[in-house]
């Protein structure tokens, strides 16, 4: 049985932030799931280290998934002002 690895491929303040950009990995075909330390998702904190989001997708799509995420910060993504 072939068991995907799932690797980092960002880290993202927010947990907003994170399933936005985890949908829109998504949404390009790119395998993606969000982990944030169980401490911080108890406690409701969302600011500093405890407010990271690691986004991790399969290994075999990593440099898709880096391609996604670099124009997503390009604002690639963006809609254009009518």
């Amino acid at each position: 049985m072939n068991q995907q690895k799932w690797v980092l491929a960002a880290k993202i303040e927010g947990e907003f932030q994170a399933e936005v950009l985890r949908g829109l990995l998504e949404a390009q075909g790119v395998p993606a799931y969000i982990s944030m330390e169980g401490a911080a998702r108890a406690m409701g904190v969302s600011i500093g280290p405890f407010g990271e989001v690691d986004i991790l997708v399969t290994d075999d799509r990593l440099q898709d998934a880096l391609e996604v995420i670099r124009a997503y910060q390009a604002g690639e993504f963006e809609e254009p002002d009518e």
